[in-house]
């Protein structure tokens, strides 16, 4: 599996899980590469993901793809953004030529597909399955795909991996937890994101029976997925008054804190989904308006919009069941089509090479800047010296390096003791 920061890291392992034969139970064999990039995730986010790999290297694409040819793969999770998921197609089509035995390719989303639907799926045509999150995603993407006259037979209706939290128990008495679910780039402004914070605080001194808990996606100076300009540790910094005393700043395993959850209050994080998978009452917010840029016009019809006057007021929303079911949150059996065609795949003797919808004469001014992004020539093959064979004691440093990382950016709370050890252990390879 090869993601390319923390949040794909958490959809690419879970996913690989549940829908590979050999992978099913969570102590299944997964091997791990992170691209390295902007988003690298560091070892504090990779533990609290909480899934793990049978081994974890650091690499470019280059590196991934000189290990994917020496190496012996059934399947492979591309769970990376679309420009680097084309890349990698291209990648293996110059390994792989003609009909051959090469690994399964499987691609999708993290979450919520609302932006640059077009863009996104067609960078990610020409894996094996296109993992689509719910009917009403896979309908979408096979439109797309046969509106551009591409093949749609890779669309794999599925669910996201992570809505299998236990079912949410309403709690004896009045005090309840609600928890904020923040989003590192939405909003983006300084103003709508104090504002929130602000609506946050001001919840908690109405209700001073209730926890209040801001969900954070990252600490100051670690990377996520899309980049965080404002991070609301500052804003809290920055507030006239102090937060009041049943409102916290918290980090850790969403799954972990939905656990103790009663309310979960978003702009349209994939933590809604989550929550309401598990039945816990779920508001998305609409005091910015319900707007494309925000995203939270995906839950239109949802049954769970609604702004902090009517949370302080006492509304707790419920999801609507039909909409709950045409978005993949309750399903039965979501991963068994991806099972199935996956099974049914490894059972022929060859594949076929990748055959994205971005070629040389599709997308002559658009594929060749994204592949020298990722130091591959037009045809896909490895720009000379681009590629460094891994090896143990690469990975290792790789590995304490991104300790050392940590430690400078100040995402270990002892960071200094941390240093130390590392670099007596970095002198000694």
């Amino acid at each position: 599996m090869l993601a390319d920061s923390d949040t794909r890291w958490k959809w690419g392992a879970l996913t690989a899980h549940r829908i590979a034969p050999e992978c099913a139970a969570e102590d299944g064999n997964l091997t791990g590469f992170l691209l390295r990039g902007r988003a690298t995730p560091t070892a504090r986010q990779l533990g609290e993901v909480g899934v793990r790999a049978d081994r974890l290297d650091e690499v470019t694409l280059p590196e991934f793809l000189a290990e994917l040819r020496r190496g012996s793969y059934d399947m492979v999770v591309l769970a990376l953004v679309g420009g680097a998921v084309q890349a990698a197609l291209h990648g293996i089509r110059a390994l792989w030529p003609r009909p051959a035995r090469r690994p399964v390719l499987v691609t999708g989303y993290v979450g919520v597909v609302y932006e640059k639907l077009a863009d996104g799926l067609l960078l990610r045509h020409g894996a094996d399955l296109v993992l689509a999150n719910s009917r009403h995603d896979a309908a979408r993407f096979r439109a797309v795909y046969e509106g551009a006259g591409a093949d749609a037979s890779a669309v794999t209706e599925t669910a996201l991996p992570f809505l299998d939290g236990a079912p949410y128990e309403e709690p004896a008495g009045h005090a309840h937890t609600v928890v904020f679910a923040a989003q590192p780039s939405v909003p983006e402004s300084a103003a709508d994101r104090g504002y929130l914070l602000r609506r946050a605080a001001g919840h908690a001194r109405l209700h001073p029976d209730r926890e209040v808990l801001v969900k954070l996606r990252s600490k100051p100076g670690e990377h996520t997925t899309h980049l965080e300009e404002v991070p609301y540790q500052r804003l809290a910094d920055r507030m006239p008054d102090p937060l009041p005393p049943n409102l916290r700043l918290v980090y850790g395993n969403m799954g972990e804190v939905l656990d103790r959850t009663d309310l979960l209050v978003t702009v349209s994080s994939t933590a809604a989904l989550e929550s309401l998978a598990r039945g816990i009452p779920t508001a998305v917010l609409t005091d910015l308006g319900v707007r494309e840029t925000l995203g939270n016009h995906h839950f239109l019809g949802s049954g769970c919009l609604a702004s902090w006057d009517q949370l302080d007021a006492g509304l707790r929303p419920a999801g609507d069941p039909d909409w709950l079911a045409a978005q993949g949150v309750t399903s039965d059996a979501p991963h068994e089509a991806a099972r199935a065609r996956i099974t049914e795949l490894l059972a022929r003797p060859e594949l076929p090479p990748p055959a994205p919808y971005y070629t040389a004469v599709t997308a002559p001014g658009y594929l060749p800047g994204i592949l020298a992004r990722h130091h591959l020539a037009p045809d896909g093959t490895v720009l000379p010296g681009a590629a460094k064979p891994l090896r143990g004691k690469s990975r290792l440093r790789r590995y304490l390096r991104s300790h050392l990382r940590d430690a400078a950016r100040g995402t270990y709370r002892h960071g200094v003791q941390r240093v130390a050890p590392v670099i007596r252990r970095l002198g000694e390879l």
